[in-house]
């Protein structure tokens, strides 16, 4: 360097040579307590892998059933959740039964913290149950068997609270939502209201770049490796392998911001990241014939939404016999099961809205715009809002008259019209959509439709192969000492036992530890090496978000050249002209009971009192809102409450709620007509009967254009004018 050269101030200089020598410091240090962490998370996972009943729930819990001691014996067992000292439950509420996916994970995820679906239902005032299962199945278990089990658990909820005001309301999360859809079509009686959350109930749904995992089965010629891989299992599905498939499509996350974001929040990141990794890492197995059962009928074959799925004894599953509603709660940030996989099979099902009605169905559904696919049911805010939302409200839902909804959330302040009505931080309302509103989401085209049923009859050519000439040969190689062996060397299992206690290294890495946390000294947070260590954390992630979207796309290009072949799809008696399959048509005997039903309810327009009056009035105004909102279900509660004589159970409600709507449906000007003729002659009678109604309709909004118009065609139906000082047609009045 030449003596004129221009050099570093001797001040500026040892000041970058302090930040470097303290950014050192700290990352050594962080370094040596991140290996301690995964050395924590090792042992919690040996520990975990070791109970006879591993699970995450934060909760005590009492054994109510073991389905191992049921005459078709499960690895299912029915607990009651006991809820904390400051948690009061009502037992007139109904009850909430949590059932978690089998998906290769353990149980326990929908309580594993207080803000989460057993924690807000239980502080909503509800009973809770919690369904999980054992790491290992039973002998001989099936899905069919499972259903016949949490049958049997239902019921004994049900026993288990004869005052309840209405029947369970049970939440599927993920695969379980689809199990749980199953059984209510099979035993529609049992069931309240129905949540599903982040459930594939049509997997072939979707739309062009985005995903992915639904072509993986046919990218790898469908589900003869799955019978493969039970076989090498002895008999048994190893679970680890379904989680690998979730981890392949965030590889950023799984690969590098997991870990990364533990390194750089060591010091308050540990207990939060272990605590999730102690559900993560709790494998568990399933039957080769439950496995098959999955990926044949729903992955590949997507038969739960066609109605092709049947039972042993020849019983097909029609999602239509459900009577319960089903509430859909799914994300479009869900790449696992996206907003078309969760809503598509209304689609699949039904013509219209009046179809949906036909069935006695009502249908809600509420799309989140961010979170992924375990936040639906794992995330706090979520909990804190949707599922809370749900739970205060199972009423609100149970009650609406059949249709289909979108379950919206306006946050609650002190603008909030009749406040008080209100329940948490949200007003829930649900507005009356249509079957448009759905296939506007996107989704698959006619020959995107034959893609699928290509790649469906490939499979199904490729397994036959597969059983018929190989599955012999491999079933008589593999002994039961040879598959547990490889269950233990499965990539997933030997990140957590590398790490963990018994690698004797690890001992001088908790030796390490503990100096590091004795002399720790962190980083300023102004110190530019870290902002260099943020912003090459970003590089790689942004690095490997690349390389996935290119791997995504190449995969769909792949899969939409091959199963589009017009010779494949001949070759394999898929007519490349034909159009997509169409909607099944309706039960005969359904349509018998319909047309008994609907010849019933005509007969008995002008039959019933001022009950049936109000309310038949009532659902004919508030319709021309197109939404019903959980402030107008309180103040009418409210309202029953104060009068004795009008009090009825939640059942009774529902059924005359339902009965009025219909008689509107069928024959509104008959319906209308008829309200006369079912109130008393005591005009103090009808004046609170009708300010009952404007109360409720105020208690949401304020009264005007078309609901003001109808409401003052009540009054005159009412036989009340708007001059008649005693009707408040003031929409800012209330009746006292």
């Amino acid at each position: 360097m030449s003596l004129d050269s221009p050099q570093l101030p001797g001040g500026l200089m040892s000041g970058v040579v302090a930040k470097a020598v303290e950014y050192m410091v700290d990352a050594g240090q962080r370094s040596v307590l991140l290996l301690d962490i995964f050395r924590q998370r090792g042992d919690q996972y040996r520990e975990h892998v070791a109970q006879t009943a591993p699970h995450v729930l934060s909760y005590a819990a009492e054994l109510i059933l073991d389905g191992r001691t049921l005459e078709q014996p499960v690895n299912y067992a029915l607990v009651r959740i006991v809820p904390p000292k400051d948690v009061e439950i009502d037992l007139k509420r109904r009850p909430f039964v949590v059932v978690d996916p089998r998906a290769g994970h353990g149980p326990g995820i929908g309580g594993f913290k207080a803000d989460s679906e057993i924690g807000v239902a239980m502080k909503a005032g509800h009973p809770c149950y919690f369904i999980g299962f054992l790491p290992e199945p039973m002998p001989g278990q099936t899905i069919e068997r499972i259903a016949h089990a949490e049958a049997i658990f239902i019921e004994k909820v049900i026993e288990r609270h004869p005052e309840a005001d209405g029947k369970p309301c049970v939440i599927g999360n993920c695969q379980a939502g689809w199990a749980i859809m199953i059984l209510a079509s099979l035993r529609p009686e049992l069931f309240g209201p129905v949540i599903v959350a982040g459930a594939p109930l049509a997997y072939w749904a979707g739309i062009h770049g985005k995903y992915p995992m639904r072509y993986s089965g046919g990218l790898l010629g469908g589900s003869w490796l799955t019978a493969l891989s039970s076989d090498l299992g002895a008999g048994k599905f190893d679970g680890a392998w379904l989680v690998q498939n979730f981890e392949n499509q965030n590889p950023s996350n799984t690969l590098w911001t997991k870990q990364y974001n533990v390194y750089s929040k060591v010091d308050t990141e540990a207990d939060r990241y272990l605590e999730f990794e102690r559900w993560w890492g709790g494998h568990v197995n399933l039957n080769a014939e439950e496995i098959q059962f999955i990926v044949d009928e729903l992955f590949i074959g997507n038969n739960l939404a066609a109605g092709r799925v049947k039972l042993s004894d020849g019983t097909a599953v029609d999602l239509r016999n459900i009577r319960s509603p089903i509430v859909v709660f799914c994300s479009k940030g869900d790449n696992i099961t996206p907003p078309q996989q969760a809503l598509h099979w209304i689609l699949d099902l039904y013509a219209d809205v009046d179809e949906i009605r036909a069935h006695g169905q009502t249908i809600v559904y509420t799309v989140h715009e961010t979170v992924g696919h375990l936040g639906i049911f794992v995330s706090g805010g979520v909990a804190k809002k949707e599922h809370a939302e749900f739970s205060s409200n199972i009423d609100l839902i149970d009650v609406l008259p059949p249709g289909l909804y979108e379950a919206t959330f306006e946050a609650r302040g002190s603008d909030t019209l009749n406040d008080e009505l209100a329940v948490g931080q949200w007003v829930m309302r649900c507005e009356a959509r249509t079957l448009d509103d759905i296939r506007a989401m996107g989704g698959n085209s006619a020959e995107d439709e034959r893609r699928f049923e290509t790649a469906k009859r490939v499979s199904e050519i490729n397994l036959a192969a597969y059983q018929k000439y190989l599955q012999p040969w491999v079933k008589s190689m593999v002994t039961p000492q040879m598959a547990e062996m490889m269950r233990n060397w499965h990539p997933l299992r030997l990140q957590y036992e590398a790490f963990s206690s018994g690698n004797p290294w690890m001992k001088m890495v908790e030796t390490a530890a503990e100096k590091a946390r004795d002399e720790r000294k962190p980083v300023a947070k102004d110190n530019p090496f870290l902002a260099f260590q943020e912003q090459v954390s970003k590089q790689i992630v942004s690095s490997l978000d690349r390389w996935r979207d290119s791997q995504e796309a190449l995969s769909e290009a792949m899969f939409l050249a091959i199963y589009g072949s017009p010779a494949l799809q001949a070759a394999v008696g898929v007519d490349p002209e034909a159009a997509p399959s169409q909607r099944r048509d309706m039960d005969p005997k359904h349509r018998e009971f319909l047309q008994a039903r609907i010849a019933e309810l005509t007969s008995r327009i002008g039959s019933g009192g001022v009950r049936e009056a109000g309310i038949r009035a009532l659902l004919y105004v508030g319709s021309a809102r197109g939404m019903v909102d959980e402030r107008s279900l309180e103040a009418l509660r409210r309202l029953r409450q104060a009068d004795e004589a009008a009090r009825v159970t939640l059942a009774e409600f529902k059924t005359l709620v339902r009965e009025q709507f219909f008689m509107l449906l069928l024959d509104r000007e008959g319906a209308l007509a008829a309200i006369p003729k079912l109130l008393p002659d005591n005009m103090d009678e009808r004046r609170r009967a009708f300010a009952a109604i404007q109360d409720v309709l105020s208690a949401s909004a304020e009264i005007s254009g078309e609901v003001a118009r109808r409401l003052k065609q009540v009054a005159g139906l009412f036989g009340l004018e708007a001059h008649d000082n005693t009707v408040p047609f003031d929409p800012k009045a209330r009746a006292s």
